[in-house]
């Protein structure tokens, strides 16, 4: 195995929004950054549809932008990350924008803003409509590739966290391309690995997406918190492709409405704020939809119409690959996993409590989302968590002790597409659970050999996510349970590490 160390004693693992933003605030320290595949592409990043939510109208402030995100996290948001963001993010915006990302503008130059479901003020900044996430990442792999301080190794798939008495040492990564194990050692370590989409049937995310980062920082003794809060999208696009397409919520924010298999519009006799309800709502509308007429589909026709192919142009190809006109058809949908709001518990600079390890983006858990995020505020949590990270790692050098590999004795391979156990996690643990369902899956995933090391560090994940949403016995959020029915008092569930 190769130890050399890297030119660099950070180590960043993921390529996606916030590591690359993590990456490019650390400059001029030097930095290694690994990616599983290849910089700007394959990360859940790239797909996101939505936009940075952001303060960003002189009719809007941080603090309406705070009882907003309050209010859609169900009593479980941590008020001072949810402050922090909000105040933080119209900077965050634009930074990215001094980067080179094209925000949509109006003709004097302010941006554009659109609305999304659980807002009450126009403060999404958009990319051509629908093409925010691929726009960032691109800014930010160009400002990447160009900071020379930035070393990046892609190809390169990150399989455990090495640490000692005192904190993190390094990773064992293997080097796909050269077909050689790695060993990296760090001083400091950030996990922006992404979230656990990759292990429900229909997910919006990258089937690779099956929450490895968790696993690793939990048997590297990382605290984990909410891990039963998952999200699930109520507008992924219902054509037979896995993943899922997504049709963004800033169609809804546009006008767009949602119906049944009978034509009825069913999300006004179930909320106030209708098709803008938030999404745990609006996803279970769906599902119930669904479940009693057949279908459920997300109208354009009339808020739109022609001009779906120039405002949405993501959604638009996506329709038209599957033979559907959006302009004068409903387009299918269906819920889809789609983002976890649980996951490393951090602190307000991205710190987890294992020395040296820092949790950024959808791995993390900041406090930023509680039980059910609002829309579009991932991006910028990303962006915001990142920068903090990036500070606080400048504020305090570290050195840490001599890192030393441990033996792994499963083949350093991927995950199988498991669709069976893929289908059982979205049947027991999905929209709507129970004991019964729940026990049923902790039962079936108790009995499971992995194959390979991935399969092993995702099917631990899928376990403490099942044992997490058994622990909560109550309804809150994207959290539901049948035989459970009420709300409790708020609280947090934790996940001590190994």
């Amino acid at each position: 195995m190769s130890s050399a160390a890297p030119p660099g004693r950070i180590i960043i693992v993921g390529a996606g929004i916030a590591g690359l933003a993590a990456a490019v605030s650390l400059a001029p320290s030097p930095v290694t950054l690994v990616t599983a595949g290849e910089i700007g592409h394959g990360g859940s990043s790239a797909w996101a549809q939505g936009g940075l939510a952001a303060a960003l109208s002189p009719d809007d402030s941080p603090e309406e932008h705070l009882q907003d995100t309050l209010s859609a996290g169900a009593g479980l948001v941590d008020p001072d990350a949810a402050r922090l963001l909000c105040e933080e993010a119209p900077g965050a915006v634009h930074w990215l924008a001094e980067l080179g990302v094209p925000f949509d503008r109006e003709k004097d130059g302010r941006f554009r803003l659109g609305r999304e479901a659980a807002h009450h003020r126009h403060r999404i900044a958009h990319v051509g409509g629908d093409e925010a996430g691929a726009a960032v990442i691109d800014a930010l792999t160009h400002a990447a590739q160009n900071t020379p301080s930035i070393t990046i190794h892609e190809r390169c798939v990150v399989h455990k966290l090495l640490v000692d008495e005192d904190g993190v040492t390094g990773v064992m990564a293997r080097d796909i391309t050269a077909g050689e194990n790695r060993l990296l050692p760090a001083d400091h370590v950030i996990f922006a690995l992404g979230g656990v989409g990759g292990l429900f049937a229909v997910t919006t995310n990258p089937l690779m997406a099956q929450g490895h980062g968790l696993a690793m920082a939990h048997e590297a003794g990382a605290t984990l918190r909410d891990l039963e809060f998952i999200q699930f999208h109520p507008t992924g696009i219902d054509v037979g492709r896995d993943p899922a397409p997504l049709a963004t919520e800033a169609l809804r924010g546009a006008g767009a409405t949602l119906h049944d298999g009978h034509g009825r519009r069913f999300m006004v006799e179930r909320h106030p704020e209708a098709e803008l309800a938030p999404r745990d709502i609006v996803a279970r509308g769906v599902a119930d939809a669904i479940a009693k007429t057949g279908e459920a589909f997300l109208d354009t026709r009339q808020a739109i119409g022609a001009d779906m192919k120039a405002q949405f142009p993501t959604v638009y190809a996506a329709c038209r690959e599957a033979g559907l006109d959006p302009v004068t058809k409903p387009i299918s949908i269906a819920p889809a996993a789609h983002y976890h709001m649980g996951g490393i518990l951090t602190d307000l600079d991205g710190r987890s409590d294992v020395p040296g390890l820092y949790a950024i983006g959808e791995c993390a858990s900041t406090g930023v989302h509680g039980a059910n995020r609002l829309a579009s505020n991932s991006l910028t949590e990303a962006v915001v968590f990142a920068r903090r990270a990036a500070a606080d790692i400048h504020r305090h050098p570290r050195q840490a002790g001599p890192c030393i590999a441990e033996e792994i004795p499963l083949p350093l391979s991927p995950p199988p597409n498991d669709r069976d156990r893929r289908r059982r996690m979205a049947a027991d643990c999905g929209l709507r659970r129970d004991h019964d369902g729940l026990s049923r899956l902790s039962a079936s995933l108790a009995a499971t050999s992995p194959t390979t090391e991935g399969d092993r560090l995702s099917l631990l994940a899928a376990k403490m996510i099942v044992r997490a949403a058994l622990d909560r016995e109550e309804s809150r959020g994207a959290h539901q349970r049948t035989d459970f029915p009420q709300t409790a008092i708020p609280h947090h569930t934790l996940t001590p590490g190994a």
